[in-house]
Protein backbone atom coordinates (compact mmCIF):
# COMPACT_ATOMS: atom_id res chain seq x y z
CA UNK A 1 0.00 0.00 0.00
CA UNK A 2 2.47 2.37 0.80
CA UNK A 3 4.36 1.74 -2.49
CA UNK A 4 1.50 2.36 -4.55
CA UNK A 5 0.48 5.73 -2.36
CA UNK A 6 4.23 6.61 -3.67
CA UNK A 7 3.70 6.10 -7.15
CA UNK A 8 0.34 7.58 -7.34
CA UNK A 9 2.25 10.41 -5.75
CA UNK A 10 4.59 10.54 -8.01
CA UNK A 11 2.45 10.04 -11.50
CA UNK A 12 0.18 13.34 -10.21
CA UNK A 13 3.79 15.19 -9.80
CA UNK A 14 5.20 14.54 -13.30
CA UNK A 15 1.93 15.54 -14.79
CA UNK A 16 1.82 18.36 -12.90
CA UNK A 17 5.68 19.33 -13.16
CA UNK A 18 5.21 19.31 -17.69
CA UNK A 19 2.79 22.42 -16.63
CA UNK A 20 5.74 24.76 -15.52
CA UNK A 21 4.30 28.06 -16.82
CA UNK A 22 0.55 27.03 -16.38
CA UNK A 23 1.23 26.45 -12.61
CA UNK A 24 4.29 29.40 -12.37
CA UNK A 25 8.05 29.09 -11.58
CA UNK A 26 7.26 28.68 -7.59
CA UNK A 27 5.20 25.66 -7.54
CA UNK A 28 6.84 24.22 -10.18
CA UNK A 29 10.51 24.42 -8.13
CA UNK A 30 8.11 22.96 -4.86
CA UNK A 31 6.65 20.01 -6.90
CA UNK A 32 9.93 19.24 -8.26
CA UNK A 33 11.46 19.15 -4.68
CA UNK A 34 8.76 17.04 -3.74
CA UNK A 35 9.36 14.67 -6.95
CA UNK A 36 12.39 14.43 -5.92
CA UNK A 37 11.82 13.30 -2.15
CA UNK A 38 9.22 10.98 -3.82
CA UNK A 39 11.74 9.20 -6.36
CA UNK A 40 13.99 8.56 -3.62
CA UNK A 41 11.43 7.09 -0.98
CA UNK A 42 10.10 5.19 -4.11
CA UNK A 43 14.12 3.73 -4.71
CA UNK A 44 14.70 3.07 -0.39
CA UNK A 45 11.12 1.47 -0.50
CA UNK A 46 12.53 -1.32 -3.78
CA UNK A 47 15.92 -1.34 -2.48
CA UNK A 48 15.54 -5.54 -2.83
CA UNK A 49 15.68 -4.63 -6.28
CA UNK A 50 18.98 -2.74 -6.31
CA UNK A 51 20.77 -5.69 -4.16
CA UNK A 52 20.18 -8.34 -6.69
CA UNK A 53 20.98 -6.11 -10.01
CA UNK A 54 24.23 -8.49 -10.37
CA UNK A 55 22.46 -11.91 -9.29
CA UNK A 56 20.37 -14.30 -11.65
CA UNK A 57 19.73 -14.54 -15.61
CA UNK A 58 19.02 -11.26 -17.40
CA UNK A 59 16.18 -12.39 -19.37
CA UNK A 60 15.04 -9.52 -22.35
CA UNK A 61 12.10 -7.72 -20.01
CA UNK A 62 14.47 -7.36 -16.97
CA UNK A 63 17.49 -5.85 -19.51
CA UNK A 64 14.65 -3.33 -20.63
CA UNK A 65 13.17 -3.07 -16.99
CA UNK A 66 16.92 -2.42 -15.78
CA UNK A 67 17.84 -0.11 -18.77
CA UNK A 68 14.91 1.87 -17.98
CA UNK A 69 15.77 2.38 -14.53
CA UNK A 70 18.99 3.39 -14.91
CA UNK A 71 17.82 5.89 -18.03
CA UNK A 72 15.38 6.89 -15.37
CA UNK A 73 17.84 7.55 -12.55
CA UNK A 74 20.35 9.25 -14.88
CA UNK A 75 17.74 11.55 -16.10
CA UNK A 76 16.54 12.57 -12.66
CA UNK A 77 20.20 13.29 -11.44
CA UNK A 78 20.05 15.68 -14.77
CA UNK A 79 16.81 17.35 -14.03
CA UNK A 80 17.81 17.82 -10.01
CA UNK A 81 21.07 19.29 -11.10
CA UNK A 82 19.80 21.75 -13.54
CA UNK A 83 16.73 22.59 -11.49
CA UNK A 84 19.28 23.75 -8.90
CA UNK A 85 20.99 25.90 -11.08
CA UNK A 86 18.05 27.25 -12.44
CA UNK A 87 16.25 27.97 -9.54
CA UNK A 88 14.74 30.89 -8.11
CA UNK A 89 12.81 29.75 -5.35
CA UNK A 90 12.78 27.07 -3.95
CA UNK A 91 16.66 26.36 -3.75
CA UNK A 92 17.65 30.29 -4.28
CA UNK A 93 19.63 29.61 -1.13
CA UNK A 94 22.04 27.54 -3.02
CA UNK A 95 25.50 29.46 -3.86
CA UNK A 96 24.96 29.08 -7.45
CA UNK A 97 26.95 31.51 -10.29
CA UNK A 98 25.80 31.23 -13.30
CA UNK A 99 25.33 28.06 -15.96
CA UNK A 100 21.43 28.78 -16.74
CA UNK A 101 22.00 28.61 -20.26
CA UNK A 102 23.02 24.57 -20.23
CA UNK A 103 20.80 24.02 -17.33
CA UNK A 104 17.75 24.61 -19.15
CA UNK A 105 18.65 22.96 -22.05
CA UNK A 106 19.46 19.77 -19.94
CA UNK A 107 16.47 20.64 -17.83
CA UNK A 108 13.92 20.26 -21.01
CA UNK A 109 15.73 17.47 -22.38
CA UNK A 110 15.45 15.41 -18.88
CA UNK A 111 11.98 16.46 -18.50
CA UNK A 112 10.13 15.04 -21.56
CA UNK A 113 12.53 11.89 -21.66
CA UNK A 114 11.76 11.45 -18.36
CA UNK A 115 8.43 11.81 -18.92
CA UNK A 116 8.34 9.38 -21.22
CA UNK A 117 10.72 6.39 -19.36
CA UNK A 118 8.84 7.04 -16.37
CA UNK A 119 5.56 6.39 -18.09
CA UNK A 120 7.18 3.43 -20.16
CA UNK A 121 8.47 2.04 -16.66
CA UNK A 122 4.78 2.27 -15.12
CA UNK A 123 3.41 -0.06 -18.39
CA UNK A 124 5.75 -2.64 -17.58
CA UNK A 125 4.35 -2.99 -14.21
CA UNK A 126 0.77 -2.11 -15.05
CA UNK A 127 0.08 -6.47 -14.76
CA UNK A 128 0.33 -5.55 -11.10
CA UNK A 129 -2.51 -3.02 -11.53
CA UNK A 130 -4.50 -5.62 -13.45
CA UNK A 131 -4.26 -8.43 -11.19
CA UNK A 132 -5.76 -6.09 -8.90
CA UNK A 133 -8.25 -5.09 -10.56
CA UNK A 134 -9.53 -8.36 -12.42
CA UNK A 135 -10.37 -9.79 -8.35
CA UNK A 136 -13.31 -7.43 -8.15
CA UNK A 137 -13.87 -7.08 -11.66
CA UNK A 138 -15.86 -9.35 -13.98
CA UNK A 139 -15.16 -9.99 -17.73
CA UNK A 140 -17.44 -7.69 -19.00
CA UNK A 141 -15.83 -5.20 -17.21
CA UNK A 142 -12.44 -5.86 -18.39
CA UNK A 143 -13.23 -5.92 -21.75
CA UNK A 144 -14.33 -2.71 -21.64
CA UNK A 145 -11.36 -1.30 -19.38
CA UNK A 146 -9.37 -2.80 -22.15
CA UNK A 147 -11.11 -0.40 -24.95
CA UNK A 148 -11.15 2.15 -22.81
CA UNK A 149 -6.75 1.88 -22.67
CA UNK A 150 -7.07 1.58 -26.31
CA UNK A 151 -8.98 4.47 -26.89
CA UNK A 152 -6.44 6.63 -24.55
CA UNK A 153 -3.56 5.15 -26.26
CA UNK A 154 -5.22 6.46 -29.74
CA UNK A 155 -6.20 9.72 -28.53
CA UNK A 156 -2.60 9.74 -26.69
CA UNK A 157 -0.96 9.35 -30.37
CA UNK A 158 -2.78 12.54 -31.50
CA UNK A 159 -1.51 14.26 -27.94
CA UNK A 160 2.01 13.36 -28.78
CA UNK A 161 1.78 15.08 -32.16
CA UNK A 162 -0.49 18.24 -30.96
CA UNK A 163 1.87 19.12 -28.14
CA UNK A 164 4.65 18.71 -30.41
CA UNK A 165 6.77 16.20 -28.12
CA UNK A 166 8.64 14.64 -30.72
CA UNK A 167 10.71 17.93 -31.12
CA UNK A 168 11.41 18.86 -27.43
CA UNK A 169 12.80 15.02 -27.12
CA UNK A 170 14.91 16.07 -30.09
CA UNK A 171 16.24 19.26 -29.14
CA UNK A 172 14.69 20.57 -31.84
CA UNK A 173 12.76 23.19 -30.10
CA UNK A 174 14.45 24.85 -27.03
CA UNK A 175 11.40 26.68 -26.00
CA UNK A 176 8.34 25.14 -24.79
CA UNK A 177 5.20 26.46 -26.19
CA UNK A 178 2.23 26.89 -23.54
CA UNK A 179 -1.55 27.62 -25.33
CA UNK A 180 -2.57 30.04 -22.50
CA UNK A 181 -6.24 30.62 -24.16
CA UNK A 182 -6.69 27.29 -24.16
CA UNK A 183 -8.34 25.46 -20.74
CA UNK A 184 -5.57 23.74 -18.07
CA UNK A 185 -7.52 21.02 -17.95
CA UNK A 186 -7.38 20.07 -21.89
CA UNK A 187 -3.70 20.39 -21.10
CA UNK A 188 -3.69 18.23 -18.44
CA UNK A 189 -5.79 15.59 -20.39
CA UNK A 190 -3.73 15.65 -23.37
CA UNK A 191 -0.69 14.55 -21.06
CA UNK A 192 -2.27 12.20 -18.83
CA UNK A 193 -3.35 10.92 -22.58
CA UNK A 194 0.36 10.50 -23.51
CA UNK A 195 1.48 8.98 -20.43
CA UNK A 196 -1.57 6.27 -21.08
CA UNK A 197 -0.01 5.62 -24.15
CA UNK A 198 3.15 5.14 -23.44
CA UNK A 199 2.22 2.78 -20.51
CA UNK A 200 0.07 0.95 -23.15
CA UNK A 201 3.23 0.34 -25.10
CA UNK A 202 5.04 -0.47 -22.14
CA UNK A 203 2.29 -3.09 -20.89
CA UNK A 204 2.01 -4.77 -24.07
CA UNK A 205 5.73 -4.91 -24.49
CA UNK A 206 6.23 -6.37 -21.36
CA UNK A 207 3.90 -8.73 -21.90
CA UNK A 208 5.73 -10.63 -25.23
CA UNK A 209 9.05 -10.22 -23.51
CA UNK A 210 8.03 -11.86 -20.67
CA UNK A 211 5.93 -14.35 -22.41
CA UNK A 212 5.32 -16.12 -18.64
CA UNK A 213 8.72 -16.06 -17.46
CA UNK A 214 8.90 -13.53 -13.77
CA UNK A 215 11.18 -11.14 -12.86
CA UNK A 216 12.34 -8.76 -10.26
CA UNK A 217 9.66 -5.56 -9.99
CA UNK A 218 11.10 -2.55 -9.37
Amino acid sequence: MKRMIIDLLMTAALVLLMSYSLLGEAAHEWIGVAMLALFVTHHVLNRRWFRGLFKGKYTPFRILQTALVLLIFAGMIGSAVSGAVLSRYALDFLPIQGGRAWARVVHMLCAYWGFVLMSLHLGLHWNMMLAKMRKTTSETRTWLLRFVALAVALYGIYAFAKQDILNYLLLRNHFVFFDFDAPRIVFYLDYIAIMGLFIFIGHYLARWLRRGKKDIQC
